[in-house]
């Protein structure tokens, strides 16, 4: 039996550390540290390989094409000799530098399940730092609030990645009715360019503009050009259908925008579960025209077990094809 922790919270139902007002942050950090430690480290065993698809970015031999092989990597000039489809091999790096864009903006302080989503953005953070920083690795972060963009440059090290952390979960919330804006910090990781690596974007993935269309679109497809790309969706429950609460008042926080929404009415539910499901889809939609990888991390599940489901799936497509 479990019992609450230091956050109010029950313990042991997978959930991350609530980083609120008040929390002895530095506790909660190490705790999520040993939790991330003690489930990922078993998949960090044997070849270099991590949450970069394949094994590498520098060209190496080429070999047959296997069903579930990813066709960026086709070997053209071979395929056309030899008349057999053929892939390109990757050697893999032995130093990647990742950059992370965090959005805490004010729609991310939101939460009806297990915890806040922007507690699982920073438990988010938190894995991709364990899973990149080492031999050398580096990792620097660009946080983005609405309000505010802070940005730490790429470092490398364990302590680095830890002081980076910190700083993070220091971040001030984001004042009611200031709108985020994801795509001017995906913009500011594009000029000046960097060396090429690995780009993990954690946010709901929510802003729009005037027209509907996502705005973070382009700089995340003008990223790719250069850099493999990793979104990390978080979602809470409640984003996704209603329950039957009777009348119930939501605020847009970053809006401040008030509505009355008649839960009891099943129409309402139906139509808004609909509504929601259909945005998600145009999300998970843009995020692979964009060339993204899609992880979606949700407040109601164990987080660190879609983590470990995702990485596997990518470490057996990176070494052969999906199908062997």
């Amino acid at each position: 039996m479990t019992g609450p922790d230091d956050t109010g919270r029950a313990a042991g139902n997978g959930a991350p550390p609530h980083f609120g007002p008040g929390s002895n942050s530095a506790v909660l950090l190490r705790r999520l540290e040993l939790t991330v430690r003690h489930r990922l480290d078993g998949l960090l065993q044997g070849d270099h390989l991590g949450l970069v698809p394949g094994s590498g970015s520098e060209a190496g031999d080429s070999r047959t094409y296997h069903p579930g092989d990813d066709v960026r990597r086709m070997d053209w000039p071979v395929t056309a000799r030899t008349q057999v489809p053929h892939v390109r091999e990757t050697i893999a790096d032995r130093e990647l530098e990742t950059w992370v864009v965090l959005d805490l903006s004010a729609s991310l302080d939101f939460g009806t399940a297990d915890c806040e989503k922007r507690d699982l953005a920073i438990a988010g953070l938190a894995a991709v730092s364990h899973l990149t920083v080492h031999g050398g690795n580096r990792l620097g972060a660009v946080v983005t609030t609405g309000e505010r963009v802070d940005r730490y440059p790429a470092s490398p090290g364990r302590l680095a990645a830890d002081r980076l952390l910190r700083a993070v979960v220091a971040t001030p919330r984001a004042a009611a009715g200031r709108r985020g804006d994801l795509a001017a910090a995906l913009e500011s990781l594009r000029r000046p360019p960097r060396r090429r690596g690995l780009v993990v974007v954690i946010s709901d993935f929510l802003g729009s503009d005037a027209q509907g269309t996502a705005d973070w679109e382009r700089p995340l497809r003008g990223l790719s050009a250069r850099h493999d790309l990793l979104a990390i969706e978080v979602v809470d429950p409640r984003e996704l259908e209603l329950v039957d609460v009777g009348l119930l008042t939501v605020v847009d926080p970053e809006t401040g925008q008030t509505l009355e929404v008649p839960t009891g009415n099943a129409e309402v539910r139906r139509r808004f579960a609909e509504g929601a499901a259909a945005q998600r889809r145009e999300i998970a939609a843009a995020l692979r025209r964009s060339g993204a990888g899609h992880l979606r991390l949700q407040t109601d599940r164990d987080w660190l077990a879609d983590v470990v489901r995702y990485v596997a799936d990518r470490r057996r497509a990176g070494s052969g094809g999906a199908s062997r």
